[in-house]
């Protein structure tokens, strides 16, 4: 039986199991620098790209939205990295998580984040692909590379009927 969830709105407590909410949050270490010309919010996520002899890579990725209602029909985590998503298009998108460990379909939560916040899931946190909402959206991501190809730090999960959710945006 397909379970339907309404998304909640993302804030660091209720991410936490699952990683940082990276935004320049009035709760963030804020540092005056480059002559006071510039607030760092600082350190904002746990970024972890070094197990497995691999290294930090920045890219862009390019999403674009589902079809309404979105069914979760797969859910991923990479077992020797963090992997943070910056949105960059300035659009709500999306979190879709699940705790580390073996897969729970009953855990899943699904968040709405603003165009002004990122998330950085920790190494092993199960989640979703990006999920733009409006219209095709870009995202920076910070994530472990590679060289060697037979390292494998993407594991996915093809959920079964029963554990399939169907999300309901707010309208």
């Amino acid at each position: 039986m397909t379970r339907t969830i309404k998304p909640e709105l993302l804030t660091a407590e209720a991410f936490a199991p699952f990683g940082d909410v990276i935004e320049a949050s009035p709760d963030a270490v804020q540092l005056l620098i480059n002559y006071g010309n510039t607030t760092r919010f600082h350190d904002l996520a746990g970024i972890d790209t070094t197990a497995g002899g691999g290294r930090t890579g920045v890219s862009i990725f390019r999403s674009t939205p589902l079809a309404q209602p979105i069914t979760v029909k797969i859910m991923e985590y990479h077992p020797l990295s963090s992997q943070a998503f910056v949105p960059l298009s300035g659009r709500p998108y999306l979190v879709v998580v699940a705790p580390a460990g073996d897969f729970d379909a009953s855990a899943i939560r699904v968040f709405i984040a603003s165009g002004r916040q990122g998330v950085n899931y920790r190494a092993g946190t199960w989640h979703h692909f990006s999920l733009a909402l409006d219209d095709v959206s870009d995202f920076l991501v910070v994530d472990c590379i590679f060289e060697n190809d037979s390292i494998v730090n993407c594991v996915e999960h093809n959920l079964n009927e029963n554990e399939q959710i169907v999300i309901q945006l707010p309208r």
